[in-house]
Protein backbone atom coordinates (compact mmCIF):
# COMPACT_ATOMS: atom_id res chain seq x y z
CA UNK A 1 0.00 0.00 0.00
CA UNK A 2 1.18 3.49 -0.87
CA UNK A 3 2.19 5.53 2.18
CA UNK A 4 2.93 9.24 1.91
CA UNK A 5 4.28 11.67 4.48
CA UNK A 6 3.04 15.23 3.96
CA UNK A 7 5.18 17.91 5.59
CA UNK A 8 3.74 21.38 6.12
CA UNK A 9 6.26 24.21 6.01
CA UNK A 10 3.83 27.05 5.33
CA UNK A 11 3.68 29.37 2.37
CA UNK A 12 0.67 30.67 0.51
CA UNK A 13 -0.93 27.22 0.21
CA UNK A 14 -1.42 27.13 4.01
CA UNK A 15 -2.41 30.77 4.56
CA UNK A 16 -5.71 31.38 6.29
CA UNK A 17 -7.78 34.44 7.01
CA UNK A 18 -6.66 36.33 10.12
CA UNK A 19 -8.53 35.49 13.31
CA UNK A 20 -8.54 39.10 14.52
CA UNK A 21 -10.96 41.77 13.46
CA UNK A 22 -9.68 44.34 10.99
CA UNK A 23 -6.65 42.13 10.40
CA UNK A 24 -4.93 42.14 7.04
CA UNK A 25 -2.08 39.73 7.63
CA UNK A 26 -2.76 36.09 6.83
CA UNK A 27 -2.05 33.39 9.39
CA UNK A 28 -0.66 29.93 8.74
CA UNK A 29 -2.63 27.38 10.75
CA UNK A 30 -4.01 23.92 9.95
CA UNK A 31 -2.25 22.23 7.01
CA UNK A 32 -4.15 22.76 3.76
CA UNK A 33 -3.38 19.19 2.75
CA UNK A 34 -5.44 17.98 5.72
CA UNK A 35 -8.57 19.67 4.36
CA UNK A 36 -7.84 18.51 0.81
CA UNK A 37 -7.38 14.86 1.81
CA UNK A 38 -10.47 14.85 4.03
CA UNK A 39 -12.53 15.71 0.94
CA UNK A 40 -10.99 13.14 -1.42
CA UNK A 41 -11.26 9.77 0.35
CA UNK A 42 -7.73 8.72 -0.70
CA UNK A 43 -6.82 5.07 -1.27
CA UNK A 44 -3.42 5.36 0.37
CA UNK A 45 -2.13 5.76 3.88
CA UNK A 46 -0.71 9.07 4.96
CA UNK A 47 0.60 11.10 7.82
CA UNK A 48 0.72 14.89 8.08
CA UNK A 49 3.61 16.54 9.89
CA UNK A 50 3.09 20.25 10.63
CA UNK A 51 6.78 21.17 10.78
CA UNK A 52 6.88 24.91 10.08
CA UNK A 53 4.24 27.58 9.65
CA UNK A 54 6.17 30.28 7.84
CA UNK A 55 6.04 32.27 4.67
CA UNK A 56 8.80 30.84 2.51
CA UNK A 57 10.62 34.19 2.45
CA UNK A 58 11.05 33.74 6.22
CA UNK A 59 12.50 30.21 6.02
CA UNK A 60 16.08 30.20 7.29
CA UNK A 61 18.99 27.82 6.80
CA UNK A 62 18.17 26.37 10.23
CA UNK A 63 14.60 25.76 9.03
CA UNK A 64 15.91 24.03 5.89
CA UNK A 65 18.10 21.85 8.09
CA UNK A 66 15.00 20.94 10.11
CA UNK A 67 13.14 20.00 6.91
CA UNK A 68 16.16 18.00 5.74
CA UNK A 69 16.46 16.10 9.02
CA UNK A 70 12.72 15.36 9.07
CA UNK A 71 12.88 13.89 5.56
CA UNK A 72 16.12 11.99 6.16
CA UNK A 73 14.98 10.46 9.44
CA UNK A 74 11.45 9.64 8.33
CA UNK A 75 10.37 6.03 7.87
CA UNK A 76 8.49 7.15 4.76
CA UNK A 77 10.12 6.82 1.34
CA UNK A 78 7.51 9.05 -0.36
CA UNK A 79 7.28 12.61 0.93
CA UNK A 80 5.30 15.60 -0.30
CA UNK A 81 6.20 18.97 1.19
CA UNK A 82 3.87 21.96 1.03
CA UNK A 83 5.98 25.08 0.75
CA UNK A 84 5.87 28.68 -0.37
CA UNK A 85 6.74 29.20 -4.01
CA UNK A 86 9.30 31.96 -3.47
CA UNK A 87 12.01 29.71 -2.00
CA UNK A 88 10.95 26.12 -2.76
CA UNK A 89 13.83 25.69 -5.21
CA UNK A 90 16.33 26.60 -2.46
CA UNK A 91 14.77 24.03 -0.14
CA UNK A 92 14.83 21.42 -2.93
CA UNK A 93 18.54 22.07 -3.40
CA UNK A 94 19.14 21.42 0.32
CA UNK A 95 17.13 18.18 0.14
CA UNK A 96 18.93 16.95 -2.99
CA UNK A 97 21.51 15.19 -0.82
CA UNK A 98 18.81 12.67 0.13
CA UNK A 99 19.14 9.94 -2.50
CA UNK A 100 16.97 7.07 -1.22
CA UNK A 101 13.57 8.77 -1.11
CA UNK A 102 11.16 10.41 -3.50
CA UNK A 103 10.43 13.95 -2.37
CA UNK A 104 8.11 16.39 -4.12
CA UNK A 105 7.77 20.01 -3.08
CA UNK A 106 4.58 21.82 -4.07
CA UNK A 107 2.65 24.93 -3.14
CA UNK A 108 0.00 27.26 -4.51
CA UNK A 109 -0.41 30.63 -6.15
CA UNK A 110 -3.40 31.39 -3.90
CA UNK A 111 -4.29 30.05 -0.44
CA UNK A 112 -6.19 26.75 -0.37
CA UNK A 113 -8.99 28.57 1.44
CA UNK A 114 -9.70 30.61 -1.71
CA UNK A 115 -12.29 29.17 -4.09
CA UNK A 116 -10.07 29.75 -7.13
CA UNK A 117 -6.90 28.33 -5.55
CA UNK A 118 -4.66 25.91 -7.40
CA UNK A 119 -3.78 24.12 -4.13
CA UNK A 120 -5.91 20.99 -4.64
CA UNK A 121 -4.72 20.67 -8.23
CA UNK A 122 -1.05 20.95 -7.25
CA UNK A 123 -1.42 18.46 -4.38
CA UNK A 124 -3.25 16.08 -6.74
CA UNK A 125 -0.52 16.28 -9.37
CA UNK A 126 2.14 15.58 -6.73
CA UNK A 127 0.21 12.57 -5.39
CA UNK A 128 -0.36 11.28 -8.92
CA UNK A 129 3.33 11.44 -9.78
CA UNK A 130 4.94 10.25 -6.56
CA UNK A 131 4.65 6.54 -7.41
CA UNK A 132 6.03 6.85 -10.92
CA UNK A 133 9.10 8.97 -10.25
CA UNK A 134 12.57 7.68 -9.56
CA UNK A 135 14.06 8.50 -6.18
CA UNK A 136 15.10 12.12 -5.98
CA UNK A 137 13.81 15.60 -5.31
CA UNK A 138 11.22 17.33 -7.49
CA UNK A 139 9.17 20.50 -7.75
CA UNK A 140 5.51 20.08 -8.74
CA UNK A 141 3.74 23.24 -9.88
CA UNK A 142 1.47 24.37 -12.71
CA UNK A 143 0.53 20.81 -13.74
CA UNK A 144 4.11 19.64 -14.19
CA UNK A 145 6.81 17.91 -12.19
CA UNK A 146 10.43 19.00 -12.59
CA UNK A 147 13.69 17.58 -11.26
CA UNK A 148 14.90 20.07 -8.63
CA UNK A 149 17.90 21.08 -10.74
CA UNK A 150 16.01 21.55 -14.02
CA UNK A 151 13.42 24.10 -12.98
CA UNK A 152 13.23 27.85 -12.61
CA UNK A 153 10.48 30.31 -11.87
CA UNK A 154 9.50 32.85 -14.50
CA UNK A 155 9.13 35.98 -12.40
CA UNK A 156 6.85 37.67 -14.94
CA UNK A 157 4.25 34.86 -15.05
CA UNK A 158 4.95 33.20 -11.69
CA UNK A 159 5.02 29.82 -13.47
CA UNK A 160 7.65 27.16 -12.96
CA UNK A 161 9.33 26.22 -16.23
CA UNK A 162 12.25 24.19 -17.58
CA UNK A 163 15.61 25.65 -16.59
Amino acid sequence: MLKILFIQTGGTIDKDYPKTTAGYAFEITTPAVQRILENTNPSFEYEILPLLQKDSLDITDDDRNKIYESCLNSNYNKIIITHGTDTMIETALKLSAIKEKTIIITGARLPERFKNSDASFNIGVAIGYINSLEKGVYISMNGRVFPYNKVKRDITTGKFIDA
